[in-house]
Order: C-alpha cells, then sequence, then structure tokens
C-alpha cells in the first residue's frame, strides 16, 4: 500500500501495491500494521456498506463527537464517488480545510480520513457501492455533522446535487464540535 499525504492534516490517499501475472491481480486492501506506521488509527470495529442509486447523490459531512470518533478507510467497490474529509478539528493546524478525492472502483483508490474530520461524498454514477471501515462503532447520539454547503469550506462538488437526505440538509453550516477522542 501506498500512503500519500494530503493538505490535511491525517487525512492520506492510500493506493494499492498489485501483484499480477495470468490469472490477475491481488492487492492488500488493508493492513493494520502498515496503517500504524504511518501514525493512522487502524482499529476496524465496524465495516459499511453503502449503495447509492443515482449519480449525484450527496451523503454527509458526517463525523461522531468525541469519545467516539471515528476513523474511516473509505474505498469505492462499485462505481465513482467525489469523496471528501473536511477538518472540523478546532485546535488542527488544517482547521477549516478540506480534501476531496475521486475514489473509483477502477482506480481502487482509498481515503483514510481520521477521527475529527467529516466525511462526505457525491456519487459520480448511478450504482455506487463505498465499503468503509471504522474504528468506532456507530454510536447514535453521538453522529453530529456539517451541511454539504458550508461557506467555511465551499467544497465544489462535480455535480448537481440530485439527492440529499433531510437530515444531511438540516446540519449546521459551522462545525462547532469536538470530534476528537
Amino acid at each position: 500500500m501506498r500512503f500519500t499525504p494530503t493538505e490535511v492534516d491525517g487525512v492520506f490517499v492510500v493506493d494499492v501495491e498489485p501483484h499480477a501475472d495470468e490469472r490477475g491481480s491481488l492487492a492488500r486492501a488493508y493492513c493494520a500494521e502498515e496503517l500504524a506506521a504511518h501514525g493512522l488509527e487502524a482499529d476496524v470495529a465496524q465495516m459499511n456498506l453503502n449503495h447509492s442509486v443515482r449519480a449525484g447523490t450527496l451523503r454527509g459531512l458526517h463525523f461522531q463527537h468525541a469519545p467516539h470518533g471515528e476513523a474511516k478507510l473509505v474505498r469505492c467497490v462499485r462505481g465513482a464517488v467525489f469523496d471528501v474529509a473536511a477538518d472540523v478539528r478546532p485546535d488542527s493546524p488544517t482547521y477549516g480545510r478540506w480534501v476531496g478525492v475521486e475514489l473509483t472502483a477502477d482506480n481502487r483508490r482509498a481515503l483514510f480520513v481520521p477521527a475529527g474530520c467529516a466525511h462526505g461524498f457525491q456519487t459520480l454514477v448511478d450504482d455506487t457501492e463505498l465499503l468503509y471501515t471504522a474504528s468506532h462503532p456507530y454510536t447514535p447520539g453521538a453522529e453530529g455533522g456539517v451541511h454539504h454547503a458550508d461557506p467555511m469550506f465551499e467544497i465544489p462538488w462535480p455535480l448537481p446535487v440530485a439527492s440529499v437526505s433531510d437530515k444531511d440538509a438540516s446540519w449546521p453550516h459551522v462545525p462547532s464540535a469536538d470530534t476528537t477522542g
């Protein structure tokens, strides 16, 4: 696995390094030792599979409040997304910044999102699926979010928003949470 740091502290693009032969290829998609060697949270408490029917579907920006903050390793296994990590950690040197990466089933790229960053994505094609790990189980009372059109971030989503949940549309515009821990 290749880890490329981004402009947001603790967020990494993770590329696979396939080993190929006449049968096809094999690539490590997750390795706790390699994550830990880069100083990243390697615990996996939960794995989620997300399916979106339509291109333009927007989900997020989500996080969990401390002490339930969750680090995620997000990979697209069908279709394509524009995946975003937004830094809502008040004490972070990159507070208020975000990074967006195109994850596709073809490029096999992943995004590591540390606890304390809000995560969201927009599907770029119909019938898209994401598979991602979370370092902490989903805790309903700890969930939080930031509105996808928050002027602090000014994220230029690639497509018009075709679908967003009422809950995601109602998140506040100003991040004000302790999401670390």
